[in-house]
């Protein structure tokens, strides 16, 4: 894989395919879909940001890179996506082999632009939708952990409050004096003009009697905007008192019915609030949410507790009667959010479902930020909402107002993007006629986006000619630019762009090649992005079908084997690891949603899809490290084999990381033997993993829940869950080992019914 890294450390792009199979036909049969997963923001230590704004073609829009032909004689650059003869502007006169403007370097593929105009005048404002239905435990936790993120918030940035429960009460914090606070009614649909009307915001200027109503220079004045939104270092105190008083809802709720919460109304009226107040600016609604909507718009189940909310099979069934409403209301919210620029983001705690199946539209669009926990007294909430707004080393680096672009060879076209990303629905002749994720477009919005955000793009190859024409081309190289224009962190807009070559090979004798250049981690994560897309959006669709087939296609295309000959069948070091990558895929949480409700696995999908690489593998096959008295810490495999008596287990499957101990090492430890002198070496072996998995979750977002558990103890499911049952109920079992009851096929028998399907 070295090499792959190495192209993803200098581009921050992976592909399953770095060897372009060159003809329609010929990508058709490489099953796995040429696509590319790139991290628009990955932080490079030596990239160069240039002080200028970018030269671009005059036909295609491409930004000149190092793949561009020179004239350096006659000051003309040719560009390689269209061929495209350029005049070099007269700044650029002294331009010659030996004196090379940064974009040709041939090391700087990906380079930053920094225009030195373009500044956005509004701080980022963070606007918090608090809901108040919630136990008064609950309510402590959540104030306790909104005050501590109220002092990180960057001093320059403006905060605003709006707490929910059967009503919606929007807090001016501009008001010293007293708490002041306008109230909605949480039944009823709000419009942009009541919200505006009701909040006083024509009492001295009348309202103007054409266009939109959006921000300063449409004639809202600076102090009404003032009373809402308020610099972080003036309002801590007022929002600090507002918080301190925070109180449950205090409408009564009969013990069979669940609390008339409004999430739907409380969501609407913010970004309303936002859109008039700060249009086009970094803004992120910040909602805290502690259960389901009951209430007004965006509802997921009735008030009687004796109608569960919805589960898979509901939805399978097509017997949620809330579920398409609410998601209409979200997609509608998510058209309105991206149009002003602004995220949503979703800190959901609760034991119950709160409605993210719903939700996940709006924030997926807007590329918000999504943290799934049962309680806000949880460390994976506490310390996830931390992060958000923790500088250093752990720095999230959230940008805003993005705005994505892709230009290919004229032999491409794009199907699509899948991740947190809204269509601009800019067409053009790159768009394919097939569609997968946000297609029909070149240009895609994302209001937020991180140094961690990443894009898969899906590639469709439309050249159809014969082996032998291609034999006479001589540039057999395609090339791909992304193009991300962004508000970095520091107010200033800037312009990343990321320029490759592939080179493409067809016809007989170019399977080798192929596999040459096949990156299976890359594969395997594009294959769970795929099935998670197509489970949502396919009414009959079979994952597990669709998994199979794909890889016994892709097997038996790229095996070496004697026809009907199973123990023949051998792969390439390259694609060796790809069938247990699909194995642990079958059996993840991405695809089989037993025993996780629409709101876990909406969750885990949503992570999945802004994800990078490295990432998305631990989550489709967990990381397994075992650590013993005989040997240095080494990986195990994900197997049920790996447990032992005497050893510590550190799984990370991404959302959990579960510290296990084996049956004896329990026992010592619950005998105490750690804390005498003598047995210090026992002392470290226990700290070991602990400090290892504080590594992990340190750097992680959102921070994964921890589980520390005992072999035989109720918590060891963490770990057993994702163990390939190679031992069970009904086979031989290694003495002192475990077994798994479970009626799940192991990896080895999952292989051999593999290798008997891939040689017909």
């Amino acid at each position: 894989m070295a090499e792959f890294l190495d192209l993803e450390s200098q581009d921050a792009v992976r592909m399953p395919w770095n060897v372009l199979p060159g003809t329609k036909q010929e990508a058709a049969n490489c099953v796995v879909p040429i696509a590319s997963i790139y991290t628009p923001l990955k932080p490079f230590p030596n990239m160069p940001v240039l002080p200028y704004s970018p030269l671009r073609c005059r036909n295609c829009r491409s930004v000149l890179n190092p793949f561009s032909i020179v004239d350096f004689i006659s000051k003309i650059w040719i560009c390689p996506f269209c061929r495209h003869r350029n005049h070099f502007p007269p700044h650029y006169h002294s331009i010659s082999d030996e004196n090379l403007p940064a974009e040709l370097f041939p090391q700087y593929t990906t380079i930053e632009y920094e225009s030195p105009t373009e500044k956005s005048t509004v701080p980022p404002v963070f606007m918090f939708v608090v809901d108040t239905c919630m136990i008064e435990e609950e309510i402590g936790f959540l104030k306790s952990a909104l005050s501590q993120a109220v002092g990180l918030v960057p001093e320059n940035s403006l905060v605003g409050l709006i707490t929910f429960g059967t009503y919606v009460h929007v807090h001016e914090l501009g008001f010293g004096q007293i708490p002041k606070v306008y109230v909605f009614k949480g039944s009823k649909e709000v419009t942009k003009d009541q919200v505006l009307e009701q909040m006083n915001f024509f009492l001295k200027k009348p309202k103007p009697s054409t266009g939109v109503v959006a921000g300063v220079r449409d004639g809202l004045s600076e102090e009404s905007i003032a009373r809402f939104l308020l610099p972080a270092s003036e309002c801590e105190f007022a929002l600090n008192s507002v918080l301190e008083e925070l109180q449950k809802d205090p409408w009564p709720v009969p013990a069979d019915q669940r609390a008339m919460r409004c999430t739907g109304t409380a969501l609407s009226v913010a970004a309303h609030l936002l859109g008039a107040c700060v249009p086009g600016s970094g803004a992120r609604i910040m909602a805290f949410v502690g259960g389901p909507s009951i209430e007004g718009p965006g509802a997921i189940v009735t008030k009687n507790l004796s109608e569960p909310i919805r589960s898979h099979k509901d939805l399978d069934k097509d017997s949620a009667p809330y579920y398409h409403k609410a998601v209409k209301f979200y997609e509608e919210l998510s058209k309105q959010l991206v149009h002003q620029g602004h995220v949503l983001d979703l800190f959901a705690c609760a034991l119950d479902q709160v409605g993210v199946a719903e939700l996940k539209v709006a924030v997926e669009r807007t590329g918000g930020l999504v943290v799934l926990a049962e309680s806000f007294g949880h460390s994976v909430f506490k310390d996830s909402l931390k992060r958000v707004f923790q500088s250093g080393d752990y720095d999230l680096g959230l940008s805003s107002n993005g705005i994505f672009e892709v230009n290919c060879s004229k032999d491409i076209k794009v199907q699509g993007v899948i991740g947190p990303c809204a269509s601009l629905e800019k067409k053009g002749p790159l768009c394919s006629e097939s569609v997968v994720g946000q297609g029909n477009t070149v240009a895609w919005k994302m209001c937020g986006l991180d140094k961690a955000t990443s894009l898969c793009l899906i590639f469709e190859i439309v050249k159809k000619d014969s082996p032998d024409a291609i034999g006479q081309s001589a540039n057999n190289q395609f090339y791909f630019q992304f193009l991300t224009y962004y508000q970095h962190t520091s107010g200033q807009m800037r312009l990343r762009a990321t320029t490759l070559s592939r080179r493409w090979v067809a016809g007989a004798g170019s399977i080798q090649d192929l596999i040459a250049g096949f990156d299976q981690e890359a594969a395997a994560v594009v294959m769970a992005r795929l099935v998670s897309f197509k489970m949502e959006s396919e009414a009959e669709f079979d994952p597990i079908r669709w998994l199979d087939k794909s890889l016994i296609h892709l097997c038996t295309r790229f095996g070496d084997y004697q026809k009907d000959s199973p123990s023949s069948f051998s792969l390439s070091p390259r694609f060796s690891i790809f069938p247990q990558f699909i194995f642990h895929l079958r059996r993840s949480q991405f695809v089989q949603v037993f025993n996780n409700s629409p709101d876990e696995t909406a969750y885990f999908r949503m992570i999945l899809n802004r994800e990078n690489v490295a990432n998305s593998v631990v989550m489709i096959q967990p990381s397994l490290i075992s650590y013993s008295f005989h040997s240095a810490p080494e990986p195990a495999l994900l197997d049920v084999a790996a447990i032992a008596a005497d050893r510590i287990l550190l799984l990370d499957s991404y959302f959990a990381v579960v510290v296990f101990h084996g049956s004896t090492i329990a026992q010592w430890r619950n005998a105490g033997y750690h804390n005498q002198p003598e047995h210090g070496v026992f002392a470290q072996l226990l700290q070991a993993p602990r400090d290892d998995a504080d590594a992990i979750i340190k750097e992680r977002f959102p921070v994964p829940r921890i589980v520390i558990c005992d072999q035989h103890g109720s918590q060891a499911r963490f770990l057993l869950a994702k163990l390939n049952p190679s031992a069970t109920y009904n086979s031989d079992a290694v003495p002192g080992g475990d077994i798994l009851f479970t009626d799940d096929v192991s990896f080895e028998v999952f292989l051999d019914h593999l290798q008997r399907l891939a040689v017909q």
